[in-house]
C-alpha cells in the first residue's frame, strides 16, 4: 500500500516571504475560500498577493487562508510527472517579477480515518455555522484511510479541506527536485 503525506508551508525556512490575502487589480479583496472547493475556477481578472514581510522566494507557499501559491519549477514538475485534478491559476506577487500560480487542487475525498487520528471534533449545530455541520472542526494527528484513496496523487480530504495530501511518488519528486517551501507529514 503506498504512503500518502500532509504538505504544508516550511513556516521555518529562514528569511523566507510571507504571503497575505488575495486582491484583485483595483486593491478588492477576493474570496479566499473559492481555492478549496475542490473545483474548476474561471480566472476573473489579475489576483495580487501582497507580501509583508517580503524575503525569501519560495516554491511552495501558504497565503492568508491556506491558499498554495507555487512557482513555476513547482508547475513544471507537476506537468512532467501529468499530475491530474489540479488547476494552476496565474498570480501576481508584489515586488517579485517570477511567476507564480495558484495551485487549485480538484479532488476531494472522504478518506479521513477517524479512528486513527489522535483527535476529531465535528461541526454541530451548536456552533452556528450550519453550512458545516458534519465536517471537521478540528483534526489533530491526521490519519487516512489509504484504501478509500482509489490512487489519487493530489488531494484534500473531505470535511477538512486545509489539507493538502500528495503521493509518495510526489513527495519523492518534489523533495528530489528540492521544491523549496515543503514541509511533508505522513498521514
Amino acid at each position: 500500500m503506498p504512503s500518502y503525506y500532509e504538505l504544508t508551508d516550511d513556516r521555518y525556512h529562514a528569511g523566507r516571504w510571507h504571503l497575505r490575502s488575495p486582491v484583485d487589480e483595483h486593491g478588492q479583496k477576493i474570496n479566499p475560500w473559492q481555492f478549496d472547493a475542490g473545483r474548476w475556477l474561471e480566472p476573473q481578472g489579475i489576483i495580487r498577493f501582497p507580501v509583508k514581510p517580503d524575503g525569501v522566494e519560495l516554491d511552495f507557499s501558504w497565503a492568508a487562508f491556506s491558499i498554495l501559491v507555487v512557482s513555476s519549477r513547482f508547475v513544471q514538475l507537476f506537468e512532467r510527472l501529468s499530475v491530474p485534478a489540479v488547476q494552476f491559476l496565474p498570480v501576481q506577487v508584489e515586488n517579485h517579477a517570477r511567476p507564480h500560480f495558484i495551485l487549485n487542487t480538484l479532488r476531494i475525498i472522504r478518506c479521513i480515518d477517524d479512528a486513527r487520528c489522535e483527535e476529531v471534533r465535528y461541526w454541530k449545530p451548536e456552533h452556528g455555522q450550519p453550512e458545516k455541520v458534519g465536517e471537521y472542526r478540528s483534526v489533530v494527528g491526521l490519519r487516512i484511510d489509504p484504501t478509500k484513496v482509489e490512487g489519487a496523487r493530489l488531494f484534500r480530504p473531505w470535511g477538512w479541506r486545509v489539507a493538502l495530501l500528495v503521493s509518495e511518488d510526489l513527495e519523492d519528486a518534489l523533495e528530489r527536485e528540492h521544491i523549496t517551501g515543503t514541509r511533508f507529514t505522513e498521514v
